[in-house]
């Protein structure tokens, strides 16, 4: 199973888990009403709904790694709707978090303990809680492509680098060679996000570069710079003349920095 996979696997079971949890809080908040809803005893459902308490905290816990690689930018209100960053001044609707439901929290004001707010404020920061994390599944399946765009990257800089170090040792030909390989690669990639077909079985570096450049996925000059890296990678798989230490650095370097920049 590939990371994506696993991060998918782990979001899809983040989201059902939020949403028991939810379910166990109103089941909690009120047990009669969620037997009358669903039908079933109120011991059905205890035991099909696991605790709140116990399991909050490794659920909350996470979610919040997940949303920081996934959905940085909603990492302050996912953890807002747990605990404010600041006590707040009065303890309201407004201001009642996870964290005051978890210490069972309630204000009451009178001699006949008027409740002004208690656990049942809880169940919007939950919900908006589960809604971020659903958020989350939506932006994975919507920037797949950008992270698989970055996993490639990542595995044609370790390909990039044992090339690198053949031709640090005088192997320029190998080098260039296993360049050219990551080089093709990466245009075959490219033309396969874009939709682009390639009549030849077994297409080249210049088919890829002119199907790309048909296409009007890579400008002029990007079409120009791949031909030059091409006609490097050509010099060092035929016989003739061994290709330069620099000519293959110029190679190796052009690769990696077309696997960063052109998806």
């Amino acid at each position: 199973m590939s990371n994506l996979d696993r991060m998918r696997k782990d979001l899809d079971r983040l989201s059902d888990e939020g949403d028991l949890l939810y379910y166990r809080m109103l089941f909690d908040l009120d047990p009669d009403g969620m037997s009358k809803t669903h039908k079933k005893t109120k011991d059905e459902l205890s035991k099909n709904l696991q605790r709140f308490d116990t399991n909050y905290q490794r659920w909350y816990s996470e979610s919040m790694a997940l949303l920081s690689v996934l959905l940085p930018d909603r990492v302050a209100d996912f953890k807002s709707y747990y605990q404010l960053p600041r006590p707040p001044k009065e303890l309201n609707y407004t201001t009642y978090t996870i964290s005051d439901y978890l210490k069972a929290t309630s204000l009451t004001r009178g001699i006949d303990k008027f409740e002004v707010v208690g656990p049942k404020a809880a169940v919007i920061p939950m919900q908006q809680q589960v809604a971020i994390v659903r958020g989350a599944r939506a932006r994975f399946e919507s920037s797949l492509f950008d992270i698989r765009g970055m996993a490639q990257a990542d595995l044609f800089d370790n390909e990039l680098d044992a090339s690198a170090e053949l031709n640090r040792n005088g192997f320029a030909r190998g080098a260039g060679a296993v360049a050219g390989v990551v080089l093709e690669g990466h245009l075959a990639t490219v033309c396969s996000n874009h939709s682009v077909s390639i009549a030849k079985k077994r297409p080249t570096i210049a088919d890829f570069n002119d199907a790309l450049k048909a296409a009007n996925v890579i400008d002029q000059a990007t079409w120009r710079y791949i031909q030059h890296l091409g006609d490097i990678r050509n010099a060092c798989d035929h016989k003739g003349k061994d290709p330069t230490k620099e000519a293959v650095d110029d190679l190796i370097n052009g690769v990696r920095k077309l696997s960063k920049t052109v998806f």
